[in-house]
């Protein structure tokens, strides 16, 4: 072979050489600056969660009782913590004037009966008279007729106002509007009280239903989907913190209270022993299972940063930053919603540091 054959040969295989090694070297540097993540396979799932939310114990029934009338206490029937039926008397009050105008009502009445019972009496003659032509002119008979009538009303009014005297001394005697306890007791026979007298700045006493109470529980916005009426949840109290009561959701506000952002829901609980009482606080569990199926990913998974909440998902190897709005936590899990699906491949570990294109390689 000679010399300028030999050349043409090394010219030629230093070519194919540079030319074979060309389009691999950006290859080889994207694959430098791939960045090694742990993924995660995106499957929906039923997000069920407890969550822990203060509560209050009140009563199921609470009643101030305060005089209605400006009187004196005659007699107190009960002390605090008396228990109490409904219709059982609680106080009796005094106030002398209303027993005198309760008798001038009364004496009215009779009087102005007397006199209808006279004008019925001249007018049922008359009108037997009268029968007999020429014997009562229709004048006579018309103005008796006219008195009749006139007393007749007079007694309608005089039979109000002495019934109105009898409904105010009915005032005079409180009665307990319902089953239940005293819990508060603020005056003493003796004592002037009434609706602008010096007794009227505290209720006579205090009168609440325990043997049931409501549990008050504020729900914030993100879980009332989740309630529904007759669900059952549990709480606890300080007083007994080894036992765990039941109850169930009796009442739905069915509207957020916009200062607090929630809504307010009420359980009734059985409490024959009255082992609880109103006024207590409780630690309330709820059931926050929802109707419908959604995303959970680790809390790692997702980015909070100044250009938003993301996740990043792997398509073709690269990254993609997807926005998402977060819902209820789970654990170490939480609700996304956005632009997701079944199968997406995300990365477990995200970061502001993972940029859309980056190349991302599985481990």
């Amino acid at each position: 072979m000679n010399t300028n054959n030999l050349i043409i040969i090394i010219t030629s295989a230093t070519c194919l050489t540079l030319y074979s090694c060309g389009p691999k070297e950006p290859k080889l540097k994207e694959e430098a600056k791939a960045q090694l993540m742990k993924t995660f396979v995106l499957e929906e799932s039923q997000v069920e969660n407890t969550v822990a939310l203060p509560g209050e114990l009140i009563a199921f029934q609470e009643v101030d009782i305060y005089a209605k009338v400006n009187s004196f206490v005659k007699e107190v029937h009960v002390d605090r913590g008396s228990e109490v039926k409904k219709g059982d008397l609680l106080l009796l009050l005094d106030a002398p004037e209303f027993e005198s105008q309760m008798a001038e009502a009364a004496s009215k009445l009779k009087t102005r009966e007397a006199i209808l019972k006279s004008s019925a009496s001249t007018y049922s003659r008359l009108y037997e008279t009268s029968k007999t032509p020429g014997t009562v002119s229709p004048n006579d008979l018309d103005l008796a007729l006219s008195k009749m009538m006139s007393d007749s009303s007079e007694v309608n009014s005089a039979r109000s106002n002495y019934k109105a005297a009898t409904e105010i001394k009915n005032y005079l005697t409180v009665r307990a509007a319902f089953d239940g306890m005293i819990t508060e007791r603020n005056i003493h026979p003796g004592a002037y009280v009434g609706p602008s007298g010096k007794g009227s700045e505290k209720p006579l006493l205090k009168l609440k239903q325990e043997n049931i109470l409501r549990l008050a529980v504020a729900v914030p916005e993100v879980f009332t989907s989740s309630l529904h009426l007759g669900d059952q949840v549990r709480f606890t109290v300080k007083s007994y913190p080894k036992e765990m009561f039941t109850a169930k959701v009796s009442r739905l506000a069915g509207n957020i209270e916009t200062n607090i952002r929630s809504e307010m829901i009420e359980m009734d609980v059985i409490n024959k022993d009255k082992k609880l009482l109103s006024g207590m606080y409780a630690q309330v569990e709820l059931n926050t299972k929802r109707n419908t199926k959604s995303f959970l990913v680790p809390s790692t998974a997702i980015v909070s940063s100044t250009e938003g909440i993301f996740v990043v998902r792997v398509e073709n190897g690269k990254a993609k930053r997807i926005k998402v709005d977060k819902g209820n936590a789970n654990g170490s899990n939480m609700e996304v919603y956005g632009d997701l699906k079944n199968g997406d491949s995300l990365v477990t570990d995200a970061s502001e540091n993972i940029r859309n294109e980056d190349v991302i390689r599985v481990k």
